[in-house]
């Protein structure tokens, strides 16, 4: 790039703030204008009675690529879940265990004698990550698709195995415990798991977008905040030029050699008229509470899965993970629930089902003192993934004139597409400007 052009980023989510760092690396002047109080879009975090709240219960993967090349993990003072999960039943009122061998040594005996998940089931499993482990980056999201629910019949995965375990913990991953989803999702977080550790940030989930807010400041970008992008228009220039833009704000007019926009799919649809960008979204609930009295709730730092009826999908003792969540002496838990009807439910009465749920896997305690402390109600957590779907995809500069999308919605739902769709827009912006 030559005379520093001007590029404006609308939204100060992952991908924005990945966006305006590499932008700003290679010489461009880059201001984000962000709506909200805060930068982090959907990954964001608050503070409540003492404890830290992340915005829906969600986690770092990091074996995702774009997690090792964009952020300082080691920085994040990260906590971890060790591999795995609890598998629950009320109706037969048990919890196993079922592990990764290979990563977690501790759970072998009892992964071993899982009587809920068959021998062959388990040798499938590591048939599955070491194929995986041997596939290249471009074999993923390629190919013929299918459903999860498809691809692990394919693979001669039994319908209790399945049932049991890979529903409610695919269903955290995809908020749909159905397995509808494209298998592409399943091979490529599956791959990461295997690869990696999953945890949160002893800050919470906010951490994340910050430290990208920092990396993007200390190259030279601007975020702004309260401030957000309304409109965009663009001159393309006519046969030979690379064209202006000029970004209507909700505080200023400005004019711009190029825009990025990073807002949530609805509004990049509306700012960019680009039909390809997905609407259609998947919503999820996440109940937050404090568990007073002598009822501990410890899991090793694994998660629980309802392997009944999923209400809740999964319950998370977040203390047992990160300590820091929690005042001292406090412990903060949190439960999943999919779909719509527990979007239009009574706080109360998810607190109830997840009371029910624990006094069933944990007969022989009382959890009358576990009190609901926060519930988010998130209409659009992900954007749809059915199988072909990541076909019909926009690209990056699929919007006329020097714009740019940049989004999961782009690649697909997750911190991992967020991270690399940002990447991808500022090369494009970059070969675009020169």
């Amino acid at each position: 790039m030559s005379d520093s052009p001007n590029v404006v980023v609308a939204g100060a989510g992952l991908a924005g703030l990945v966006a305006a760092r590499h932008l700003a690396d290679a010489g461009a002047d880059v201001t984000v204008y962000e709506r909200r109080a805060e930068v982090g879009g959907r990954v964001r975090t608050r503070r409540k009675e003492g404890f830290t709240l992340d915005r829906g219960f969600q986690v770092l993967f990091t074996g995702y690529p774009a997690v090792r090349r964009e952020l300082d993990v080691g920085a994040l003072d990260l906590r971890t879940f060790r591999p795995g999960a609890v598998i629950c039943s009320g109706e037969a009122g048990t919890r196993s265990v079922l592990s990764d061998p290979l990563r977690d040594p501790r759970a072998l005996v009892e992964s071993v004698f899982n009587r809920r998940v068959t021998t062959t089931d388990k040798l499938r499993t590591l048939a599955l990550r070491q194929d995986l482990s041997t596939r290249a980056e471009s074999w993923f999201f390629s190919g013929d698709d299918a459903s999860i629910r498809e691809y692990l019949a394919d693979w001669g995965f039994s319908e209790r195995y399945v049932e049991n375990f890979v529903a409610p913990f695919y269903g955290g991953i995809t908020l749909d415990r159905s397995l509808s989803t494209s298998k592409y999702v399943f091979a490529y977080t599956f791959r990461a798991l295997s690869e990696g550790r999953i945890g949160v940030p002893a800050e919470g989930m906010g951490a994340i977008p910050k430290q990208l807010a920092a990396s993007a400041e200390a190259a030279g970008a601007t975020v702004v905040t309260d401030e957000g992008v309304e409109a965009i228009d663009r001159d393309t220039g006519g046969s030979g030029g690379a064209g202006r833009v000029t970004v209507e704000t909700t505080d200023r007019t400005v004019e711009a050699d190029a825009a990025v926009v990073a807002t949530d799919p609805r509004t990049a649809r509306s700012l960019t008229d680009v039909s390809a960008v997905p609407t259609e979204g998947v919503p999820s609930t996440t109940q937050y509470y404090r568990l007073s009295g002598s009822a501990t709730v410890s899991t090793g730092r694994k998660i629980l899965l309802d392997s009944d009826d999923g209400s809740p999908n999964v319950v998370v003792p977040l203390t047992d993970v990160a300590p820091e969540y929690a005042p001292d002496g406090e412990q903060l838990l949190c439960a999943t629930f999919l779909g719509d009807d527990a979007r239009s439910r009574d706080a109360g009465d998810l607190a109830a089902d997840t009371r029910a749920a624990l006094e069933a896997w944990y007969p022989e305690r009382s959890f009358g003192g576990l009190e609901p402390i926060h519930t988010d109600r998130i209409e659009f957590a992900q954007f749809a993934q059915p199988p072909g779907v990541h076909e019909s995809l926009p690209d990056v500069d699929d919007p006329a004139g020097p714009v740019f999308l940049a989004g999961d919605y782009t690649e697909w739902s997750s911190l991992q597409g967020a991270m690399e769709s940002g990447r991808a827009a500022a090369r494009a912006a970059a070969t675009d400007l020169r």
